[in-house]
């Protein structure tokens, strides 16, 4: 038996807001792994020396890891079955360090059938990434196509 978690098409509602279960810390081999695997050379990631003359003081989280690691912890919430098609509006208000637990929050904004493809549905949602002390770190607009019915 498949036990699906994710919501279906259906059972999203415009004003809905959904929280990660699970939080996840991130640690300083995800930044440096991130930003060797993809060749962001900006010091501001991997050399603590250099990061010590710019105004954070220690190496920022890379936030292009940031944005992927929240876009996940969204999933199981609204989008396990379904496609991607963009994010628009991506905003970095704080940064992330290494031993920052960041969590998502999706609030769904919109949704219709889709006129191009039979069977799905557009959604638009608002995500926002926070983090221990409840600071938004990242914010972005995502919009996702869904199976309607049963998938």
């Amino acid at each position: 038996m498949i036990v699906v978690v994710s919501r279906a098409y259906e059972d999203m509602q415009v004003g809905d807001v959904y929280r990660s279960r699970f939080g996840r810390t991130v640690l300083e081999a995800d930044n440096v792994w991130f930003t060797l695997l993809t060749m962001n050379t900006n010091p501001i990631h991997f050399d603590a020396e250099y990061a010590a003359t710019t105004p954070w003081e220690r190496p920022l989280v890379d936030s292009t890891f940031t944005l992927a690691l929240v876009t996940g912890l969204s999933v199981a919430d609204v989008s396990e079955h379904a496609v991607n098609l963009g994010w628009q509006d991506v905003r970095l208000p704080a940064p992330v360090y290494a031993g920052d637990t960041i969590r998502a929050e999706t609030e769904m904004l919109a949704k219709r059938e889709s006129q191009s493809r039979p069977g799905h549905g557009i959604v638009t949602l608002h995500t926002r990434g926070l983090n221990q002390r409840d600071e938004v770190v990242i914010e972005f607009e995502r919009t996702i196509m869904v199976p309607l019915g049963n998938h």
